[in-house]
């Protein structure tokens, strides 16, 4: 935390050091600032935002609803037209059919996984860690210009405490062997992340105890003043600077953002008061709380990659709401639609208008998928049920051309006809957003995210 807190009695000098801790593998901030300057920039100047879809989204009721199919096949909400000739979205997805001349859709992307877990945010095909901690292991834990972690993730309760508390199924703060240094920074709820964040002790008192680290330092032996701890005392000062300022508490207060915009983003208008008790999960409010957070979330990730955080996962869907067996545990494929289809439309399309008027739209790129897709028929409840061998798969932004329909499936909507892409791809695509990877490769130390960078990807371009 970036909290220096009012301390009874004497404070020796090693504790005043430990101060302002990212909690980050124990690293104090300075130490963080040194190591992230030592880091080569090789990087695109690219962020990436991934909106993890918990539960595995249905092809048929997004992006590919196959309207020629047979019934039972087809998709359950209608189809629409969309703005790019001859290419139909699910009905639920309205607002993103307007802007589909935006997106680039992957028709022929699998994930080889039926089960629930966070892959492929954390898979063997991101050496065990989240994606978002292959680039901050790169470019550093933080910018050393403004102490903003280059890699975060944000649940509901970042935005909203009035929603159940979000989680995943697997740890999103996963590392591998890069080290914890390297994890994911984690917002907690009730605006805490800006109070952690905010000096909580009275300027006048915060000089006084820096003046005596001063004191400290000049009467420390003039061997240990080697030119190291001199680098390490210029890093101490930026901290300091870092700590005075507020520049990377506000980039999560959406209170600082214009209420107009927040108004776009916001899709509480799509709970409802019985929170869809027909199903066990909306009776512990997660279809709800989906509905709640998932604008905000978007609109908290742009903020962050303005700030200059490279790297935003966000999970909004309390471990599974996609998940439309129509099992009285979760939604049928109508109702679940309703449910999460159209907030997460609403929110998507939010975040394109805004990121266009922005002008960002080449400096941050939008991916959204699941852990799997839906099976091609419908089960005698009206659910689909997990599905390995296709899963929809949307792109938005970061330099793509849009307008795009990439690959085929099946007549059944099962599998890939043309074009087969796996996560493997999935990985190097946004590596090779957000690294130059043609300097990236020179450097040994990286060598194993070069592999994973030197995949094929999918040609979004």
């Amino acid at each position: 935390m970036l909290t220096l807190t009012e301390r009874s009695g004497g404070l020796s000098r090693r504790g005043f050091l430990t101060l302002g801790t990212l909690g980050l593998g124990g690293l104090s901030l300075s130490n963080l600032l040194a190591a992230a300057e030592e880091q080569p920039r090789h990087i695109t100047g690219k962020s990436v935002i991934f909106l993890f879809q918990q539960g595995g989204p249905s092809q048929f009721e997004t992006f590919d609803p196959k309207p020629d199919a047979p019934e039972g096949i087809r998709t359950v909400t209608g189809t629409i037209r969309t703005s790019v000739p001859g290419i139909h979205f699910g009905d639920t997805m309205q607002q993103l059919a307007q802007r589909a001349d935006k997106l680039t859709i992957v028709r022929s992307f699998q994930t080889n996984n039926a089960e629930h877990n966070i892959q492929p945010i954390v898979s063997a095909d991101t050496l065990n860690a989240n994606v978002g901690s292959l680039y901050s292991h790169v470019v550093g834990a933080i910018r050393p210009e403004t102490g903003m972690p280059t890699n975060a993730v944000v649940f509901p309760q970042a935005v909203n405490t009035d929603v159940a508390k979000g989680g995943a199924r697997g740890d999103m703060s996963a590392t591998g062997t890069l080290g914890q240094v390297y994890a994911p920074f984690i917002p907690g709820s009730g605006g805490q992340l800006q109070k952690n964040m905010k000096l909580n002790l009275a300027r006048d008192r915060f000089e006084d105890r820096r003046q005596l680290l001063s004191a400290f330092n000049n009467a420390s032996d003039v061997a240990e003043r080697s030119s190291q701890a001199g680098t390490m005392g210029r890093f101490q000062d930026q901290a300091y600077q870092l700590l005075l300022s507020t520049q990377v508490a506000d980039a999560f207060d959406l209170r600082q953002e214009d209420p107009q915009v927040v108004a776009r983003y916001d899709t509480a208008k799509y709970a409802r008061p019985d929170g869809w008790s027909k199903a066990n999960r909306g009776k512990r409010g997660y279809y709800n709380g989906q509905a709640k957070s998932i604008g905000k979330l978007l609109l908290l990730a742009r903020r962050l990659c303005e700030a200059g955080c490279g790297f935003v996962t966000i999970h909004a869907d309390y471990e599974g709401v996609w998940d439309m067996h129509a099992d009285g545990e979760n939604l049928n494929m109508v109702d679940g639609m309703e449910a999460i289809g159209r907030p997460f439309d609403h929110a998507v399309s939010a975040f394109i208008d805004d990121v266009e008027a922005r002008g960002l739209s080449d400096k941050i790129m939008l991916v959204c998928c699941g852990e799997m897709g839906r099976t091609p028929r419908l089960n005698k409840s009206g659910g689909r049920d997990h599905w390995a061998k296709l899963a929809p798969l949307m792109f938005y932004g970061g330099g793509t051309k849009g307008g795009r329909v990439i690959g085929h499936s099946t007549k059944d909507g099962g599998e890939p006809l043309s074009d087969h892409f796996n996560p493997s791809n999935l990985v190097s695509t946004i590596l090779q957003t957000v690294f130059d990877t043609a300097h990236l490769r020179l450097l040994p130390r990286f060598s194993a995210i070069n592999r994973l960078a030197e995949m094929p990807a999918i040609p979004l371009s």
